[in-house]
């Protein structure tokens, strides 16, 4: 069994009005070598600037001031582990993308120590691909849906988001994901291999001691290796600039051939019934 563990730090998280209210971060050792930093941004942690700094300056404590280990992330809340962005908040704050998301997800599929999210509740959209870019995943099996749910609010994901469950998923998850908005539960997550396992702390901590993720941090090239098998999607990452310019101009290339289609549907329509008159 996880024992109780007194805190090795607490960060705050600050309000985001009108979405979230103020919350925190706190990292304790539940285990030796096993860093649990539990998140707590009511009412459902989603990811916005103030906790993606938050949880970059955790990891960053972790690494500089603590012997390397294994760092598990989950939430206080037993509802969510994260519902994702806060849309409005993301659009209304320049460099929202590569300053706190995309930095966010690029650490974690870089950090040089093995990663684990332990997903208590609902990970939907953005809380979903934060837990892929995690090396491993463990989901309450009774409580709680794994759903990248864009399609289902109109929200196209951009080259970057889509790269991380590129590289995380096999095809017909990724693509039961993607184009149906599947909500797995945590033993069809684990049928398809979304996640790793299924349970909480003690089974991630079973999962931890069954692959030696320990010390797996200690040799000093964990994060290199991680970079190498990940570099198509941290290439998206670094280059979302260059990749928004291509997704405006197939935006343009969509809207004209919506029109022109539109057009000849009409002159069609049109000539159909000059002939039915004939």
């Amino acid at each position: 069994m996880a024992s109780q563990a007194p805190p090795l730090f607490t960060l705050p998280i600050a309000a985001t009005p009108p979405s979230t209210a103020a919350g925190s971060l706190v990292a304790t050792s539940p285990h030796p070598g096993v860093y649990l930093l539990t998140f707590s941004a009511p009412p459902d942690n989603r990811l916005t600037t103030a906790f993606t700094a938050t949880v970059l300056r955790a990891l960053d404590t972790l690494e500089f001031a603590h012997p390397p280990g294994v760092v598990v992330t989950t939430s206080a809340l037993p509802k969510f582990f994260s519902n994702g962005l806060d849309l409005a908040h993301a659009a209304a704050t320049p460099g929202f993308w590569s300053a706190s998301l995309y930095a966010l997800l690029r650490r974690f599929l870089t950090y040089p120590h093995p990663t684990v999210a332990l997903l208590n509740g609902h990970a939907f959209a953005g809380g979903l691909m934060w837990a892929m870019a995690h090396d491993y995943r463990v989901m309450n099996p009774a409580r709680g849906y794994a759903c990248l749910n864009e399609l289902d609010f109109g929200a196209p994901l951009k080259p970057a988001m889509s790269a991380v469950f590129r590289d995380k998923c096999a095809a017909p998850a990724y693509r039961a994901l993607v184009l149906e908005a599947r909500r797995f539960g945590g033993p069809e997550a684990l049928a398809a291999g979304v996640v790793d396992a299924v349970g909480g702390l003690d089974e991630v901590l079973r999962l931890v001691d069954d692959r030696k993720l320990v010390d797996k941090g200690k040799s000093g090239i964990y994060g290199v290796m991680k970079a190498e098998m990940y570099r198509m999607t941290i290439g998206y990452l670094d280059g979302h600039d260059v990749e928004e310019e291509r997704q405006a101009r197939l935006a343009d290339a969509e809207e004209r051939r919506i029109a022109d289609g539109k057009r000849r549907a009409r002159e069609d329509a049109a000539g159909s019934s000059s002939k039915a008159r004939l």
